[in-house]
């Protein structure tokens, strides 16, 4: 197994659906409305309830905040009024709101053929006031490879196997990397965060294209791993967004590390995985956490933890409140996709 651990950068500037669902009690998750996403080809208005938000407005119908803010000519954290009426729009709809307000959905390259993420990209996202990424750290100038190692007592090889950098190469200022869950913050991690973001070339790839629900749970009945499980996580990882990389350098659908994508590679699969595929990183994501679900004995409050904060951590450390949130939050959402 790896040893850093969880599957799963980010900037300021990008609310993600998913990380602002670990901030929701359980009880408000499995209270909240199912709503349907926009039909196809028209917005839906939508009349505002007691305790909505723009972000709860919007997860509800598969959106990002800024889909429907922009949509709607709202900042991205504008207080919505009781009784007010938001439109809902459809996908297509959002995405040209989007590109009117000048939002791109696509990284750029960087120099050193890393893929930079500055403000206004789907990657790497954030929601304000959310908890960072589990690990999550953005390499500052002065960091090297080998003294993060040495704050995190693990072997370099470790955390540039796990975060799909060469370990003889440069670390370029800026890159988002994940570290061991519970390790110290580095000594430079109090120095401001780089403007610009650095994503390491590394499968699987971020690439623009979301999946539905029904995509996540046949995968997951082909191999055994309970349907609304796997969606559920998919969900709160991703919002079933392949484009998305977390400050903590895991990308897509299920979030998954280039060294667990890489591991599960080599020991759950005989296929070639395509790294650009959103099938494929469903693919790899639920092979890992049916593995999780065997190593915990069908565990699946246990196999939730390890797939968030690393079962080996877990395993050493117990659960942290990080952790106890985000399993809640999983198993409350499974109702939305049957289970």
């Amino acid at each position: 197994m790896p040893i850093v651990g969880r599957i799963g950068v980010t900037d300021t500037s990008e609310e993600s659906l998913v990380k602002r669902l670990r901030l929701l009690p359980a009880t408000l998750l499995l209270s909240a409305p199912l709503w349907t996403a926009a039909p196809a080809g028209a917005a839906v208005a939508h009349t505002v309830a007691p305790g909505e938000t723009l972000w709860t407005i919007a997860a509800a119908s598969n959106l990002t905040t800024r889909t429907v803010a922009a949509y709607n000519g709202l900042p991205e954290n504008a207080q919505v009024v009781l009784g007010s009426t938001i439109q809902i729009p459809s996908e297509t709809e959002g995405a040209m709101a989007l590109a009117n307000a000048g939002t791109s959905t696509q990284a750029s390259t960087a120099p050193g053929g890393a893929t930079s993420t500055g403000a206004g990209t789907v990657a790497p996202s954030s929601s304000a006031g959310s908890p960072a990424p589990m690990g999550g750290y953005v390499v500052r100038p002065g960091d090297t490879l080998s003294g993060l190692a040495a704050v995190a007592q693990v072997p370099m090889t470790a955390i540039a196997s796990m975060n799909g950098l060469d370990p003889e190469g440069p670390l370029l200022a800026g890159t988002v990397l994940k570290m061991p869950a519970g390790s110290p913050a580095p000594p430079l991690a109090s120095q401001p965060t780089p403007a610009d973001t650095v994503v390491p070339q590394a499968a699987p790839n971020p690439t623009p294209a979301r999946v539905s629900a029904t995509d996540v749970t046949q995968t997951a009945a082909a191999h055994g791993v309970p349907p609304s499980l796997a969606a559920a996580i998919a969900w709160q990882e991703s919002g079933f967004n392949n484009a998305m990389v977390s400050s903590a350098n895991a990308r897509g659908v299920m979030q998954v590390m280039p060294g667990t994508w890489d591991w599960v590679q080599s020991t759950l699969t005989s296929r070639a995985l395509d790294p650009n595929s959103p099938a494929d990183n469903i693919h790899a994501g639920v092979l890992y956490l049916g593995q999780l679900l065997q190593e915990t004995g069908g565990d699946e409050n246990m196999a939730i933890a390890g797939y968030y904060q690393g079962l080996g951590s877990v395993r050493d450390r117990g659960l942290f409140e990080d952790t106890k949130s985000y399993v809640a939050n999983v198993q409350a959402l499974r109702s939305r996709f049957g289970g």
